[in-house]
Parts: C-alpha cells; sequence; structure tokens
C-alpha cells in the first residue's frame, strides 16, 4: 500500500502543472489507462476467442442436438471440440479478473485513514471540490445533490449513463446477431430471462460509481470508457 501511495503522489506531481489542485485525480485516470494498456493484448485475444466461439456454435448446436438426453456427454464434447480448435471458452474473463487487484488497491487506498502507520495524504486530494475518498452520500450530506461536490458526481453519473446506453446497445446487437443454444430443439432453461437481462448490466456501474470512494469511482469510469472504446475497434 505504502509503494502504492508513493507512486499516485509522484504521477500527482508530475501532473500538477496541468490539472493543479485535480492532479490526483487526473494521476488515477493515467494510471487506469496503464493498467488498459498492459491488458489490452489479452482483450484483443478474447476478441479473437469471441469470433472462433461465434463459428464454432454451429457445431456446438449439432453436438446439443445429438446428446440431447446425456448432459455430461454433451459437456465432455464441448470441451473437447474447444480443445480440438484451441478456443478458451474462458478467454474472454480474464481481461477483467486481471484488472480486480488495480482497483482493490485503490479502493483500499481511498478507504483507508493511515497507510504504513502514517496519516494518509491522499485523502486531501480532490477533484474539482470533491475528496478522492469522499463517496456520493457524503456529497449529498454536505451540500446536496446540486451542491459543489454533487455537481462532481452528477457529471460521472451523466459519462457513465452515456458510456452504458452505448455498451447496452451494442450488446444488443450482438446477442441478436449469435443463435440462441438449444438443445433437443427447445430452448435452454432460464435463457430467455438472461437474454433480457444482460444488456442491462452494463448500467450496473452506476451503482458502483455511486457507492465506492471517488478514486475507485474514477477507475470505474475511466475503465468503462476504454472498455467502450476498445469494444467498438475490436468487435466492429
Amino acid at each position: 500500500m505504502s509503494v502504492f501511495a508513493r507512486l499516485v503522489e509522484h504521477l500527482a506531481d508530475l501532473l500538477t502543472p496541468l490539472f493543479h489542485a485535480s492532479a490526483a485525480a487526473a494521476a488515477i485516470v493515467l494510471f487506469t489507462a496503464l493498467v488498459r494498456l498492459l491488458v489490452h493484448p489479452l482483450s484483443r485475444a478474447a476478441a479473437r476467442g469471441r469470433r472462433a466461439r461465434v463459428a464454432l456454435q454451429p457445431k456446438i448446436d449439432a453436438l446439443r442436438a445429438r446428446h440431447a438426453r446425456d448432459p455430461e456427454r454433451l459437456q465432455r464434447a464441448v470441451l473437447e471440440l474447444h480443445a480440438q480448435e484451441k478456443v478458451s471458452p474462458l478467454s474472454g474473463c480474464l481481461p477483467g479478473l486481471l484488472q480486480l487487484p488495480a482497483f482493490f488497491l485503490l479502493y483500499h487506498l481511498f478507504s483507508s485513514t493511515t497507510i504504513g502507520g502514517e496519516s494518509n495524504s491522499l485523502l486531501d486530494h480532490r477533484l474539482f471540490t470533491a475528496p478522492l475518498g469522499g463517496r456520493w452520500t457524503d456529497a449529498l450530506a454536505d451540500d446536496g445533490m446540486f451542491g459543489p461536490a454533487g455537481l462532481v458526481y452528477l457529471g460521472l453519473f451523466a459519462l457513465v449513463a452515456a458510456v452504458a446506453t452505448v455498451n447496452y446497445r451494442r450488446t444488443r446487437r450482438t446477442m441478436a446477431a449469435q443463435p440462441a443454444p438449444v438443445t433437443g430443439g427447445d430452448q435452454v432453461p432460464g435463457l430467455a430471462a438472461v437474454t433480457r437481462v444482460t444488456p442491462f448490466l452494463s448500467f450496473f456501474t452506476l451503482v458502483s460509481v455511486a457507492v465506492v470512494p471517488l478514486a475507485a469511482a474514477l477507475y470505474i469510469v475511466t475503465s468503462t470508457a476504454w472498455s467502450a472504446a476498445e469494444q467498438s475497434l475490436l468487435y466492429r
């Protein structure tokens, strides 16, 4: 934690001439961009894996029809098919999983009042008037929704809502273009409900931004915007 805190402080010092009092917030955005840049090769691999899985769908549907009455045999056959075609069904999860440590570091860094036995000076930094260690509920309690800190959160909510809408539309188009998995001619139980709910998951980011410290919210907003731009390039 101490090493990570010094890293954020050094980045903030470098950015102070450009961003002044909001330099630490800019450092978090820059740190998030660096993390996403490091993970980008895995995102490209995930995009290739997704296209490969889509190409395998007709063969998987044929296996489902053939082994409709034997779920265990179907599972083995699907895994064998993925291994034969060298397609990992979990490749799309890696970019998100590898970002979790960075997010939790930021979360704990801006939730702790002390670091290494000393006062956490990062909590004094702000994004405009909103403390990076504060939450939306703190802004509401201090000056209300339209107070100086509340307006910072409203700006973040507007940005997240715009990105979530883009992701929602892309997910709808992607799911509409993919054939629905079948088992013995019938739709998989519960698939229709999952299909309806999945596009709306992008709006869950709004809840996350509302409940985590502002520094962690900046990570979420930056990473979500990066993902939207990245997917527009990788899946076009």
